[in-house]
Parts: C-alpha cells; structure tokens; sequence
C-alpha cells in the first residue's frame, strides 16, 4: 500500500504522524508542501480540510494525525496496510 503524508516544516502533529509512523514500521513518502501553493489547493480540493498533515493511504484520505492515532489504537492500521480492511476516506 501507498502511504503518502502531506506534511509542513512547522506543524508539530506532522512530526508526530511520521514518528508513529516509523515506530510502526510504515513507509511513507513525505509530501512537504510548506511553501506549495498548489500541493495545498490540491488537498482542499480533495479532503476539503487546509490542515496538515494530510494523509493518504494508496488514494483514500484517512485525515491527519488523530485519525491516525485512532486508527492505531484500535488495532486497525494493521489490518489496513496488510490489505485485509479497505482504509475508510474522511467526510
């Protein structure tokens, strides 16, 4: 699966996101759009959220660092990675 984070050079949660992340042993690819106006315009368009970080597993958008977090507590980010749960996109 294709995890992408779209991430600031300032956003506290955006750290937080990769480091659960690299404890989980998640590759990810790190979109830092800081200074990309149309990264940002493109994540408003299809999450309808201007926070970061924004994550993505293969084309879903699943939220940003709490959702990820729930998703970890409950025991389904491994399920999701491993292909047995589809991921569920934010509303």
């Amino acid at each position: 699966m294709r995890v992408r984070i779209y991430t600031t050079t300032y956003c506290g949660y955006c750290y937080a996101a990769k480091r659960l992340m690299r404890q989980r042993g998640i590759d990810f690819e790190e979109i830092d759009c800081t200074s990309d106006r149309a990264a940002r315009d493109m994540l408003v368009e299809t999450t309808g959220q201007r926070t970061v970080p924004q994550i993505f597993f293969d084309e879903v958008p699943i939220g940003g660092y709490d959702e990820l977090s729930a998703l970890d507590r409950s025991g389904e980010l491994p399920r999701i990675l491993r292909g047995e749960q589809a991921p569920t996109a934010i509303t």
